[in-house]
């Protein structure tokens, strides 16, 4: 289902993308998958195309886009697959957008166009050992020395932990603030200082081409300049941003249900039971009348949720409905996939296994699904 502001140039830049991916991703993913890592030459593939923050304005060597052109990234780097989508949504419309509107102007110069570029992956790190959606509970501590911020702590669950040249850190440049959250700051770490480690990559149920892993901070001196925005106010901007993020990993659950029905149709069209294509059965084909409506349901509404978050609404009640709901809804639907793939599903060999595996997580980072009903109800007044 197309969406009402996809004009011919939104196409011309989708097909260059397509054309790219299927000739440098495509026939490569079950290895990256197999190695658990995306080649950092294919970020440099990407980044010299055009199709890495396409939105960053041309003064810093971007397109001066807006975000429905990262609605098509995010469309089709998820039809490659979640592992491969997950880094670089992250890099250029979660991570990225935060330098452009918090930094200053030596900021945006010395990291913008390495992050245009893919000579400078990005990672954000919120979630620590024991303190996951309650942010103002984290424990990373940055003390302030003269002209150095002194940073200690672990992150753990990060996205292109292994890989990042840079980093933006939650972390407590007030310990002592009353309520907790007004103690938080942001900071950005790079790739070298002493004392900054990797931790070990993770090793997870699916996503497996996906980088996720641990950091940490062991008296890590950060220069005052790359604190990001104002001392204090890092709570904030996590919240102004949230709303993006969220749409983002919206839009990527559909593109798995809407993958895995496509894939799910084809296969029942072509595999025979009892002398007939199972997609003649009548339960094949209520199950897939079923997951096609939801499936649609979610298509028209992440498509109008993007156009008024083009238009700078708020609509963080609205985004918090569609990450919950997708994300479970395709969940629903990976299982219901599976199931019409009869013993097959369940074999490596078929991709339907691997956007099974891929998908629950989907529903936990970004927010929980209770997390989001939470937003849901305080917005609600209730």
């Amino acid at each position: 289902m197309k969406a009402s502001f996809i004009t011919d140039e939104h196409e011309l830049f989708r097909k260059a993308l397509k054309k790219m991916l299927e000739k440098e991703a495509y026939p490569f993913y079950d290895e990256w998958e197999a190695k658990r890592a995306i080649p950092r030459d294919f970020w440099l593939k990407m980044g010299e195309n055009g199709f890495l923050c396409p939105w960053v304005s041309e003064e810093y060597g971007g397109l001066g886009l807006d975000f429905s052109y990262s609605m098509i990234l995010i469309e089709e780097l998820e039809r490659v697959g979640q592992g491969l989508a997950s880094g670089m949504c992250l890099h250029s419309d979660i991570v990225s957008p935060y330098i452009e509107s918090l930094g200053t102007e030596k900021q945006k110069e010395k990291w913008l166009s390495g992050c245009i570029s893919g000579q400078l992956i990005t990672a954000i790190g919120m979630t620590e050992p024991g303190v996951g959606s309650d942010l103002a509970g984290v424990k990373t501590i940055a003390r302030k020395e003269g002209d150095t911020y002194i940073l200690n702590g672990e992150k753990t669950f990060i996205t292109n932990a292994l890989t990042a040249d840079i980093a933006v850190i939650v972390c407590k440049t007030d310990p002592d603030a009353t309520p907790a959250y007004r103690g938080i700051s942001l900071l950005v770490v790079e790739n070298g200082m002493e004392g900054f480690k990797r931790g070990k990559k993770l090793d997870k149920i699916g996503m497996h081409s996906g980088d996720t892993g641990e950091l940490i901070f062991e008296d890590v001196k950060v220069p005052a300049e790359n604190l990001l925005g104002e001392e204090g106010k890092g709570f904030y901007y996590l919240m102004q941003n949230l709303q993006q993020e969220r749409l983002v990993v919206a839009l990527q659950c559909q593109i798995e249900a809407e993958e895995m029905l496509r894939i799910t149709i084809d296969y029942v069209k072509n595999r025979k039971a009892f002398g007939q294509s199972i997609s003649k059965f009548q339960n094949t084909q209520f199950k897939i009348a079923e997951m096609a409506t939801e499936i649609d349901i979610g298509r028209t509404y992440v498509n109008q949720l993007t156009a008024r978050h083009i238009e700078n609404e708020d609509i963080v009640k609205e985004v918090s409905m569609a990450k919950w709901w997708i994300s479970e809804m395709a969940k629903r639907v990976a299982a219901e996939c599976l199931q019409l793939h009869g013993g097959y599903g369940y074999m490596e060999e078929y991709e339907i296994a691997r956007r099974y595996r891929d998908i629950p997580v989907a529903s936990i980072y970004a927010g929980t699904t209770e997390i989001m009903k939470t937003i849901i109800a305080k917005k609600l007044d209730l």
